[in-house]
């Protein structure tokens, strides 16, 4: 959530940069913009609604070398040109993503010292208490080494001094990179932003502040001592940051899944048995398993319960990573603790790995970045290899956590010896089978009219058992992220529960059949809607199942691998529902992609 980008060099096209970094961190979610950049006095435009809205203030015209800028996603405060950023107050200006959490007291100890205050944010508080004590102690640096100590919460801040010709930068529990090149030095929240400038990026830890300057980057501990920068050369694919003439990234992610699959795989598959059992961590000494995550990771790791237990026969508990953290954690030294995230930067996810670690248990990071925070913190981590997810709705880093819980079980069933070999050969032929299984579901033209049927509906409900209900709350997620229609996924034996009664004529209702023990069981519940005036689609591998008003067939592969081409229609059918909408499909109202604050 929110954006930072800032330049110091030597090139004096600085907006054209600023604005650049801030139009490829869009896809963040934000609701306004903003710079701040040098001529003979720091400069501050604003503007609410897209980027291009901001364009329109700027003078192109204005040659300056030192600027930073900001896309925000409103948390105190409305959405408002005042409470946009950067904020200024005294000698500071900033731009901050995260929240400072007791603001409040804060704000109520600089209004003793005459500060006075214009918005409702967070951020003015920050700004005016670095401003505070950069007064008190006439060194910026030392003002940035007590900001770290006062306040509580998250932040990731690049900071402008009056009368001084240097950037400054400081985090806590929100990302932010630096990069360099031979024109120059670059801050930002994400490495897409300066992709375009340079792949040689420092990852600043916390408790460290960087000076920026046009020609260097000095960093300090907490001690105010100088440390060596580590640069690091990365890839930053430039396939990954673009639609390659796709109409919205969504789409193109979705399309990008076959080989996002054969990339996840392959890290562990490239030598069949022998190489998944060699480069996984060793899952036989935990006798039971935590999986903590946040939404669709959430929902990943319901999926990933199923299959260890059904095919490693070990416990798995899985559990909101917001809910997690407060609560009285019941694990052993034979626990493993899996946290899963596609930025690996997301708040709760990380305070609950940090808990587990705290307590000395051993833990597992799932994360789509190799840089991020929870992947360098986790004891151990595997990758997903998605390559860069643009869109906020996730749909291939959820098919690759998919992919790795199925592998995670078949690595256990394995060494426990409970998969004959000729099993054990079924999965992996239908592993090398499956990119191009997807291929041939993405081809489908059955979406479009089963969109066209349900778009102008209010409530759209999702169902299914087993693992077929954890797949239903994901494909319900995803349909009222980008489309706003409220969209429940159930137990399929739940409907008459209560949920019934709130089927009406022409209601859709999205069953999901692909275990042939309990299927019928599920064709029973969506009979008892249908007899009710429900609209009905059925997503299933049985070609014997054909009584609904729309049918989409999968193929049928073995049930460990199954779940990956049943997800993938219900992505599609999001989509098209979306687009029939007219919303912004990558980028949803309110949403953002990286959710760095609790």
């Amino acid at each position: 959530m929110c954006g930072i980008i800032g330049y110091n060099g030597k090139r004096i096209d600085t907006l054209k940069i600023l604005i650049d970094g801030l139009n490829s961190l869009e896809y963040r979610g934000y609701d306004s913009s903003g710079i701040a950049f040098k001529t003979n006095k720091i400069n501050i435009i604003k503007s609410v609604g897209k980027v291009c809205e901001l364009e329109k203030k700027i003078d192109s015209n204005i040659k300056t070398n030192i600027g930073i800028g900001h896309t925000r996603w409103a948390t105190h405060g409305k959405v408002s040109e005042l409470n946009s950023h950067p904020h200024n107050v005294g000698d500071i200006t900033i731009v901050h993503n995260g929240i400072i959490e007791n603001f409040k007291d804060i704000r109520n100890d600089l209004l003793k010292q005459n500060y006075k205050f214009n918005t409702e944010t967070d951020t003015e508080v920050a700004c005016a208490l670095i401003d505070y004590y950069y007064k008190k102690y006439k060194d910026i640096k030392i003002a940035l080494n007590h900001f770290e100590k006062k306040v509580r919460g998250s932040f990731a801040l690049a900071i402008m001094v009056n009368n001084n010709d240097n950037l400054y930068a400081i985090r806590k529990n929100s990302p932010l990179i630096i990069a360099k090149n031979k024109d120059g030095n670059y801050i930002s929240s994400d490495s897409i932003a300066v992709s375009k400038y340079s792949n040689n990026i420092l990852y600043l830890e916390e408790n460290v502040i960087a000076e920026i300057s046009a020609k260097s980057v000095k960093l300090f501990n907490k001690d105010l001592k100088e440390i060596k920068p580590k640069f690091t050369k990365i890839d930053i694919s430039k396939e990954d940051a673009d639609k390659c003439g796709y109409a919205h990234y969504m789409l193109k992610e979705i399309h990008d899944e076959p080989r996002v699959f054969k990339n996840t795989t392959n890290q562990f598959i490239y030598n069949q048995i022998e190489s998944l059992l060699k480069d996984m961590p060793n899952f036989t000494k935990y006798n039971n398993i935590h999986i903590v995550a946040c939404g669709s990771a959430y929902h990943a790791g319901l999926v990933g319960k199923y299959l260890i237990e059904e095919y490693a026969s070990i416990p798995v508990t899985v559990e909101i990573a917001s809910e997690y953290r407060y609560k009285k954690p019941f694990y052993n030294k034979k626990t493993l603790v899996i946290v899963v995230s596609q930025s690996g930067e997301t708040a709760d996810t990380l305070a609950a790995l940090r808990m587990a670690n705290d307590d000395n248990i051993d833990t597992l990071g799932i994360v789509n970045v190799e840089t991020s925070t929870i992947s360098r913190e986790s004891k151990m981590v595997i990758y997903l290899k998605a390559g860069k997810e643009i869109a906020v709705a996730t749909t291939k880093a959820y098919l690759a956590q998919i992919t790795v819980f199925a592998l995670i079980a078949l690595n256990i069933a394995i060494k426990n010896k409970t998969l004959s070999e000729k099993e054990i050969n079924t999965i992996l032929n239908d592993i090398n089978k499956l990119p191009v299984y997807l291929e041939e579901i993405i081809k489908q033209d059955i979406y479009q009219i089963i969109a066209t049927n349900i778009y102008k509906n209010d409530n759209i409900f999702l169902i299914g058992r087993g693992i077929d209900y954890a797949l239903a709350m994901e494909g319900a997620l995803k349909l009222k992220e980008i489309s706003y229609i409220n969209c429940q996924g159930y137990a399929a034996g739940e409907l008459k529960h209560g949920t019934i009664s709130l089927i009406e004529k022409n209601t859709p209702v999205i069953g999901i059949l692909t275990d042939d023990n309990i299927s019928e069981k599920t064709i029973s519940n969506l009979e008892e809607v249908k007899s009710r005036g429900a609209l009905i689609v059925g997503i299933t591998n049985d070609t014997k199942i054909n009584n609904f008003d729309y049918l989409i067939s999968i193929p049928k592969i073995h049930k460990l691998l199954q779940p990956i081409l049943t997800i993938l229609p219900l992505q599609i059918i999001s989509y098209e529902v979306a687009k029939l909408r007219k919303c912004d499909i990558d980028k949803p109202k309110n949403l953002a992609k990286s959710v760095t604050v609790e």
